[in-house]
């Protein structure tokens, strides 16, 4: 086998098999705020039992404080599964959820309306989410009761509506609202995308056939 085939084939193994592994590991997706970029960034760990449809995240507050007075709390965090809005203002339902004991954040969890999502997102129809404050809706929230910059808050949803989703599309289905933030005042952090597995292991099935291919046309030769 010459070099660039045992390249290509170390390559093609290592991708399979960080796909299978990503498989059943957690997915680690990365919020920045729609206009503060990175004065409100949040780091969101997930993971989906699919034979329980339970999903469970904790999320990190990782806003870099740029402006004395400011502190970019998590105040609002919820999720609107594909496709984007729903027909109708509550989204799906039957969902249950809980937030794990946390001395620095206090969120309640709701399945129905919660409201608009600000910051241009009209077509958001959130399924679900965890909210601070007295006011029942994703666009209010208390600072007070929310994430600041370097905490973290574990929760816990389930749900049959879950039923048929994959763990990527729930993980990157997150909204994430901020208060306090430089500048703008509040912002709202969009996720940026992961790989699917299936997609890993396709182009890494992909380049083991290329070295096949590679070393059996050397043997001919």
């Amino acid at each position: 086998m010459s070099p660039f085939s045992r390249f290509v084939f170390s390559i093609a193994v290592l991708l399979v098999i960080a796909g299978a592994a990503s498989a059943v590991r957690a997915d680690t997706i990365f919020i920045t705020g729609v206009n503060s970029g990175q004065a409100s960034t949040a780091t969101v760990v997930c993971e989906f039992n699919s034979q329980t449809n339970t999903f469970t995240f904790t999320i990190t507050n990782t806003s870099a404080i740029t402006q004395p007075g400011s502190t970019s709390t998590i105040t609002s965090i919820g999720y609107d599964l594909p496709p984007l809005g729903n027909a109708s203002a509550s989204g799906l339902n039957g969902f249950t959820g809980m937030q794990a004991p946390s001395l620095s954040s206090n969120f309640t969890f709701s399945d129905g309306d919660v409201g608009n999502v600000p910051v241009g997102l009209n077509n958001v129809v959130l399924d679900f989410a965890f909210l601070t404050g007295p006011s029942p809706n994703f666009a209010g929230g208390s600072v007070n009761d929310g994430l600041l910059p370097g905490e973290s808050a574990s929760f816990t949803v389930s749900g049959a509506a879950f039923t048929g989703f994959t763990e990527e599309q729930i993980c990157n289905a997150i909204f994430v609202r901020f208060q306090n933030v430089p500048t703008v005042g509040s912002d709202v952090g969009t996720p940026g995308q992961v790989p699917e597995p299936s997609t890993i292991l396709l182009l890494g099935t992909a380049l083991l056939g290329l070295g096949g291919y590679a070393r059996n046309r050397l043997k001919r030769n």
